[in-house]
């Protein structure tokens, strides 16, 4: 009996209500005490609910044992997770430091601040404009500009400004922000679509076509001949479409092309407007090209379904007439850039060759039968384990792609976000989510793990994730810009009623209440 008092009064917190009758008691508070108490046998003549008290306390302690276990196994996988977001975050910073353009290569409308920023002077070109070289630079920072022909043609410089419908100036409203009395306020709200006005003319355009299409081919020479001799452009196509051209008549020997893969990092030097035929599919291709700045994409509409291809092939001489004199309204469209990181990387800035996905970057099982275990974490703190067929991480371009497929909600392009899509999960309360676009996504394959992942980027590049491998994610820098046949919110409302049939039903019938002049009188 004194022993199930003693376990009664540990367990209870109260071990002084007991009168100390030797030394023991004071060991009470130890675990060794505790363990040698559990171990002393059950003395006879005890009744049944006291042995069945004793048993529980026995399994209050082993739970309390691994409880204390598995506290410290966290605690020290915590801190080996956040030593790597540490090294992911110095590793981003110098990224950006990196792509920061130095004072000697800024123009007389940018200057570099005291603490480094840069900033724009007085004799910016717009007051409330976002001028080429903030958004789509002529060069990006770090090239060789020696490895330029010499001949090359000089691009067309633009101007991008903020415009609100019915606004004649075409300028921005300004949100204006409010701290009186500690209170923040918004003064004026616009909707905020993004207008591009040529300050030179386009010069050279690049075609890029869908290919094993009779239709695709016999449009783009019939768009080839009427660029050069009415529009007296220059025209680079790609060597396969080059090929085909000149099988057809020697007459396309002006056209251009490259060689090699060297020459394509640097093609958004030369080309001022790229145009596309085909789908969506097409217009993936074309910002896969693309590693850097992006000129430009008017997208003609050639495929079976499409979201981003506003234009019709019919009218092609009326809209490139229109996009080539400006203004044209244009949707900046969101890239994410991938690394993937090996369990046997050095550091967490010993990753593979970045990968831009457009539309999302989708981890899945492959053919395992086994669900896909992944760890998820947005920065420094953890999201979620996905347990289930897989994960989406998609732009909100690809919003209406995958995402949508698996349960996703559909985006406007241009809201800077992140979607985070379960595929199939087991469990019924793992809601899709969105997150801000300034966030790093880590997926981690953890090393219980019953099976290896596969990652696949824009339905391409395919890449296994072993046990311990990760995949970061995180916004481009340079989003992809695409002509607007109206503007960005009409383009991506068209799309989802013409393109998914959105909310199409038939309306419902009146059945309200009769007038009293036609009702008919009863029959006598």
């Amino acid at each position: 009996m004194k022993i199930i008092l003693l376990y009664a009064s540990d367990f209870m917190g109260n071990a002084s209500v007991l009168p100390p009758e030797n030394d023991s008691l004071a060991m009470l508070n130890s675990e060794n005490s505790v363990e040698e108490l559990i171990q002393q046998p059950i003395l006879h003549g005890i009744d049944d609910h006291l042995i069945e008290f004793a048993e529980a306390l026995r399994t209050v302690a082993k739970a309390l044992r691994q409880a204390a276990e598995g506290k410290a196994s966290s605690q020290a996988e915590a801190s080996e997770w956040k030593r790597k977001y540490e090294l992911e975050r110095s590793r981003n910073l110098q990224l950006e430091k990196r792509a920061m353009p130095s004072e000697k290569h800024l123009d007389e409308n940018w200057r570099v601040a005291s603490d480094g920023a840069v900033e724009k002077s007085d004799k910016c070109c717009g007051e409330h404009g976002i001028c080429s070289h903030q958004v789509l630079r002529d060069g990006e920072h770090g090239h060789d500009a020696t490895v330029v022909p010499n001949k090359m043609i000089r691009k067309a410089s633009f101007k991008l400004s903020w415009c609100c419908n019915g606004d004649k100036s075409n300028q921005k409203k300004h949100d204006i922000v409010s701290f009186e009395k500690g209170n923040i306020t918004t003064a004026e709200r616009s909707s905020k679509q993004i207008s591009l006005k040529w300050e030179s003319p386009p010069q050279t355009v690049l075609i890029l076509t869908k290919p094993n299409s009779t239709a695709v081919r016999m449009l783009c020479s019939e768009m080839v001949r009427w660029l050069k001799e009415k529009k007296s452009l220059n025209i680079f196509v790609e060597p396969r479409v080059r090929t085909e051209l000149l099988t057809e008549s020697s007459y396309y020997q002006f056209v251009q092309t490259w060689e090699n893969v060297k020459e394509i990092l640097f093609l958004h030097t030369k080309v001022d407007v790229v145009v596309t035929l085909g789908g969506d599919g097409t217009v993936l291709w074309a910002a896969s090209m693309f590693k850097g700045p992006v000129p430009p994409i008017v997208p003609f509409s050639l495929g079976s379904l499409g979201f981003m291809t506003p234009f019709y092939s019919e009218r092609y001489k009326e809209y490139l007439d229109s996009i080539l004199r400006g203004p044209i309204s244009i949707t900046l469209r969101h890239r994410l850039q991938c690394h993937v990181i090996r369990d046997l990387a050095i550091s967490d800035l010993d990753s593979e060759e970045p990968i831009l996905v457009l539309n999302e970057v989708t981890i899945d099982r492959g053919i395992s039968s086994f669900l896909t275990n992944l760890e998820c974490y947005c920065d420094s703190s953890f999201v979620t384990r996905v347990q289930g067929d897989g994960l989406i991480l998609s732009t909100t371009s690809g919003s209406t792609a995958y995402s949508l497929a698996a349960g996703g909600s559909m985006v406007h392009p241009q809201v800077p976000g992140i979607l985070f899509t379960p595929i199939c999960p087991h469990s019924l309360s793992f809601r899709p989510l969105i997150l801000p676009e300034h966030v790093t996504i880590r997926v981690q394959v953890p090393f219980n793990s019953r099976d290896h992942a596969w990652a696949s980027f824009d339905g391409k590049d395919r890449k296994k994730l072993a046990p311990g491998d990760a995949l970061v994610c995180s916004m481009a820098t340079w989003p992809v810009p695409t002509a607007c046949q109206a503007d960005s919110t009409s383009d991506f409302l068209r799309s989802i009623h013409e393109g998914l049939h959105w909310n199409l039903r038939k309306t419902q019938s009146f059945d309200g209440p009769r007038e009293t002049h036609d009702q008919i009188e009863p029959f006598i």
